[in-house]
């Protein structure tokens, strides 16, 4: 138990606060002024509300908002306590209330040289001798000073991990891709599917594949199962018991489990208590990022990432990226009544985005009670869902064109490519433009009957068709834009959604830093597994998951 502050919410309930009776009736007051009218009337709406910070550029003007609505989202977030919120989080108070401990991931990229404290010990020596000892481990991988047992230098890194421990540094490692150093290649592994482990290194060398096992416990069962199939792989295939040290490393907080495993006590990184695992890619859970792009690199991630830190920190509310959007979050779905959000970047290299995103946000933020322990009379996380541009014009862009959802969505998008190719990029980023100008213009049913008749179709015909051209429009949308990704743009964009979740968190007084939902399952699932390697144990059960238990055993002789 950590002796930081726990910090004291307002005593009345988020919606009893006077700033959410005033969003309610702004709401009523512009729920039928069509955005394309708001353009219309305000030549300046582009430049007024959009934003420049640590290399990005948010453009929020394709919102239903008028110039007082940010106004009032900042009086409620003001009045939430969200400025006390951000300062705790920067300053260590144990917002993680459920666990009594503090959320310091910010500790993790702190490169002003700030102290920070946990139980009254500064952290920050801790964090950069983690940080140097990751350098002259990546630097002896790609100098060939660490070799595998035949003495050939590694070729592949397998990261064996899952959540946090896989989403967060796949995404980067892939989103850096134009930046790896090309003598070695990067693999995740979670699922613990065996047919994941099986295809990643049915292509691979045990001479030359190196393995990352990361687990804060070490006793995770899914990263644990692939551990063993790899240290089994690695023992069927020429490898010796004697040599196991030099083709496995591990990220972890039970050093006594990993050393049980076959990991020398100087190849284990820590991980700390203070940081979450979906909080947790700048820390030695990003060591595959730093094999593969490079510890400068990496680096530069974590520069990117400290200067949102610091706007994040310092920025008034109705100035501060993240707040913005966090708050024009809270405006959707708590009063116009979504319930998703949609991550749409352009770029290729960060197909990983939304997967990450889902678990920051779903897993902080899915949440139904608050910090005191109180059910909540209001909706808290949205489902977070998306995918890479273009591809999905193809496929979802319909529902959230013409559906009777709204959905409000991000389109991220770099200005450059890291690969020009003819015109390409230019079409891609028309196409990302050209949804969210359609998402917030629409085609009335006049205009596409219009626009049918003049194609030369009778007016019958026109008239017939014209309801099903009709586009509703007034679908908000934000674009973040930067010149290309590099790593400062990559840390920075990550770090603008984790302070954007727990934007979101803050005011709605939930505990964006605890999953007790994901270790419910864990739960069951160990006892459900114990069940099926010996059907005689005694495991209470209903009756469904009793039936689908037996089918189980019985697979050979049932479907």
């Amino acid at each position: 138990m950590v002796s930081n502050p726990i910090l004291k919410r307002p005593a009345a309930r988020l919606t009893e606060l006077p700033g959410w009776a005033a969003l309610r009736v702004h709401q009523q007051e512009i729920q039928h002024t069509p955005m394309r009218q708001m353009f219309a009337e305000d030549g300046n709406r582009f430049r007024d509300f959009t934003l420049k910070q640590a290399g990005l550029q948010l453009d929020y003007s394709k919102n239903r908002i008028d110039r007082s609505t940010l106004g009032l989202l900042a009086g409620l977030a003001e009045q939430a306590g969200l400025a006390e919120q951000i300062d705790g989080l920067f300053g260590g108070a144990a917002l993680n209330g459920s666990e009594e401990r503090p959320a310091l991931h910010i500790a993790l990229r702190n490169l002003g040289g700030r102290p920070i404290e946990v139980d009254g010990r500064d952290i920050m020596p801790e964090v950069r001798d983690t940080l140097s000892r990751m350098e002259k481990f990546t630097w002896r991988v790609h100098n060939g000073q660490w070799r595998g047992w035949t003495g050939k230098p590694f070729r592949d890194i397998v990261n064996i991990g899952i959540g946090g421990s896989s989403l967060g540094p796949k995404l980067v490692s892939a989103a850096l891709r134009p930046f790896w150093n090309h003598s070695v290649n990067s693999h995740y592994v979670a699922n613990v599917d065996g047919s994941h482990i099986t295809e990643v290194l049915k292509y691979l060398s045990p001479e030359t594949t190196l393995f990352i096992v990361s687990s804060k416990s070490f006793t995770t069962p899914e990263t644990l199962a692939n551990a063993r199939a790899a240290r089994h792989w690695f023992l069927q295939n020429g490898g010796e018991d004697s040599e196991l040290a030099r083709h496995f490393v591990a990220v972890t907080a039970n050093r006594k489990l990993a050393t049980e495993f076959g990991v020398r006590e100087e190849n284990i990184f820590p991980m700390w208590d203070w940081v979450g695992g979906r909080y947790s890619l700048w820390s030695a859970i990003g060591l595959p990022i730093a094999l593969a792009a490079g510890m400068d690199n990496f680096r530069a991630l974590l520069q990117g990432a400290h200067a949102m830190d610091e706007h994040f920190r310092t920025a008034p509310l109705t100035e501060n990226m993240p707040v913005i959007m966090g708050l024009l979050g809270i405006w959707y779905h708590n009063f116009w009544g979504a319930t998703s959000h949609a991550i749409l970047p352009y770029d290729h290299y960060l197909r990983g985005l939304p997967a990450h995103l889902q678990q920051l946000d779903m897993e902080s933020n899915g949440k139904s009670v608050t910090q005191s322990g109180e059910a909540v009379d209001y909706a808290t996380g949205p489902i977070i869902w998306g995918g890479v541009g273009a591809n999905g014009q193809h496929a979802y862009h319909q529902l959230l064109h013409q559906g009777t959802h709204l959905v409000p969505a991000d389109f991220i998008i770099p200005l450059r490519s890291h690969n020009p190719i003819g015109h390409h990029h230019a079409l891609l980023y028309a196409n990302c433009l050209s949804q969210s100008q359609a998402l917030m213009q629409g085609k009335t049913e006049e205009e596409a009957y219009k626009e049918l008749c003049s194609s030369g179709m009778s007016n019958a015909e026109a008239r017939k068709l014209a309801p099903h051209k009709a586009i509703p429009g007034n679908r908000p949308s934000n674009t973040i834009v930067f010149r290309k990704a590099t790593p400062r743009t990559i840390g920075a964009l990550v770090a603008l959604y984790e302070h954007k979740v727990f934007t979101q968190g803050a005011v709605w007084g939930i505990n964006s830093f605890d999953q007790w939902g994901v270790e419910l399952g864990k739960q069951l699932g160990r006892r459900l597994y114990d069940k099926l390697l010996d059907p005689d144990e005694d495991v209470p059960m209903d009756a469904s998951t009793a039936g689908l238990c037996q089918l189980f055993c019985d697979a050979d002789d049932s479907i």
